[in-house]
């Protein structure tokens, strides 16, 4: 099976209302609450319906399974505007139209997705991806967690760690090893595993550096007991071309997130050089301070270049491994200097909770190294050259 999800159902003009009317929902109804869901820890429900009426929690999932349709070209083009405000919020629905949800686009049987992926799709159930666990996070080839059969059923053993909206969820995609890898395959399975399934445990929400309301835990299955249609796709060896395939997807916007903080980064920068006064003159008349407005502004347009390019070198199917890796390095490094950046045009205002900056530089680390980090995705970038390169005979005499 594969990524059969790659062409787009909405047509232009109906795209363009939707990105209109997520841009409108994002800036009135979100940034407003920013502080509020901060000191909360929470998004409101009422911001959680409205994005559930929007079709935020399915705009990445096939119109026959109730989703809006939307390929990974238009997904960027949204996910820049979640970048803008609070990653919470994106984080809500993230998982339902990422990681998780495209590992039953893509490789689920029929039975699979008719049960699942239109409650997904509606937010009626939150989806996890359960992969990363301790030794096994950027690379999940060193995964421990373990399932045997027996009889019909599957018994899953193991403990996950950092899975986002493990305390909202209502479906776990949990990947797990059948038996060692050799000449036939990986060995890694995935299993479609209710909440509710006797033996899962959510530990209590985890305390992190930043983006506040963005709830992740860790998930422990001990003795979990799931039938044989648990089995993602019927496929013993599905997991890891699942993972490997949902993360490149997800690598592509994440890295389109990461440039709409970048320019929520550079907006408040400006707002602030533009208004604030030292010696009588306006910052932003400094000659340095138009240096770092310029450098935030051209890592923005690159990243944006950067990221279509991406995006259409992954629906066309022409590159979904080097791009995706080369887009989310670029990108989070690039936000994580602006962010830098952003809190030193503010001086010591930069530095005081409840100021955007100060939430930004918090809330952007994480994005280097989630869905693989930095050094991943160079070894990615630097060994997809290599490989092409011999293959191509490059370099012999």
């Amino acid at each position: 099976m594969g990524d059969r999800a790659t062409a787009s159902e909405v047509e232009a003009a109906d795209f363009a209302d939707i990105l209109a009317a997520t841009r409108e929902y994002i800036r009135t109804a979100v940034v407003p609450r920013e502080q509020e869901i901060a000191d909360a820890d929470a998004v409101p429900e009422e911001i959680r319906a409205g994005l559930a009426g929007m079709g935020m929690f399915g705009y990445a999932i096939p119109q026959r399974w109730g989703g809006l349709g939307l390929d990974l070209r238009q997904d960027v083009e949204l996910a820049m505007e979640f970048g803008y405000t609070t990653l919470a919020m994106r984080s809500l629905f993230g998982t339902n139209n990422g990681i998780a949800g495209q590992v039953l686009v893509g490789f689920g049987t029929d039975e699979q997705r008719e049960r699942w992926l239109s409650r997904i799709a509606s937010g009626e159930v939150i989806a996890s991806f359960a992969l990363t666990e301790d030794g096994a996070g950027s690379n999940p080839a060193g995964l421990k967690t373990g399932a045997v059969r027996d009889g019909d059923d599957w018994v899953i053993d193991g403990v996950k760690r950092f899975i986002t909206n493990a305390p909202l969820a209502g479906l776990f995609v949990v990947f797990a090893r059948t038996r060692p890898a050799d000449a036939d395959g990986t060995g890694i399975a995935v299993f479609l595993v209710p909440a509710d399934t006797p033996g899962v445990t959510v530990g209590p929400k985890d305390s992190t550096m930043g983006q506040e309301g963005a709830w992740t835990a860790e998930v422990a299955f001990r003795g979990v007991r799931v039938p044989g249609s648990a089995l993602v796709g019927g496929d013993e060896d599905a997991g890891y071309r699942a993972a490997m395939t949902s993360l490149a997807r997800g690598r592509i916007h994440i890295a389109a997130v990461s440039v709409g903080t970048a320019q929520r980064a550079l907006d408040e920068s400006l707002a602030h050089a533009v208004t604030t006064t030292q010696g009588g003159t306006r910052i932003g008349d400094f000659q340095l301070v138009q240096a770092m407005l310029a450098e935030i502004q051209t890592g923005v347009m690159a990243g944006r270049a950067l990221v279509r390019e991406a995006a259409e070198a992954y629906v066309s199917g022409s590159d979904r491994r080097i791009a995706p890796s080369a887009a989310k390095l670029y990108c989070t490094e690039m936000v994580g200097r602006a962010a830098d950046l952003a809190v030193q045009i503010h001086g010591g205002t930069g530095y005081m909770r409840g100021v955007p900056v100060e939430r930004i530089y918090r809330d952007v680390r994480l994005l280097r190294l989630y869905e693989g980090t930095s050094e991943i995705q160079k070894l990615i970038v630097g060994g997809g050259l290599v490989r092409g390169a011999v293959g191509r005979g490059a370099g012999s005499r």
